[in-house]
């Protein structure tokens, strides 16, 4: 059996704006049927993966503690 392709870095995790996963920039239909897919269905999806990726803004899932400092500093300086 051949091994098959597969563009996941073990970040799973959907953006809700976009729905691409934060890691790979597959939508979740695509992950779930992604051992039934042809190679070319595969390649496809790879090849659009780079343009999806650009598309999410990555942000922290939490405040951090540098931002949750820089929005209390500016609420206090207002």
């Amino acid at each position: 059996m051949d091994a098959i392709e597969s563009p996941c870095i073990l970040v799973c995790s959907i953006d809700e704006v976009t729905g691409y996963c934060f890691g790979c920039g597959r939508t979740r239909a695509e992950i779930a049927a992604w051992l039934a897919m042809t190679p070319s269905e595969r390649r496809a999806v790879m090849e659009a993966l780079p343009a999806r990726l650009s598309t999410i803004e990555r942000k922290p899932r939490r405040e951090t503690r540098r931002a949750r400092l820089a929005r209390e500093r500016a609420g206090n300086a207002g």
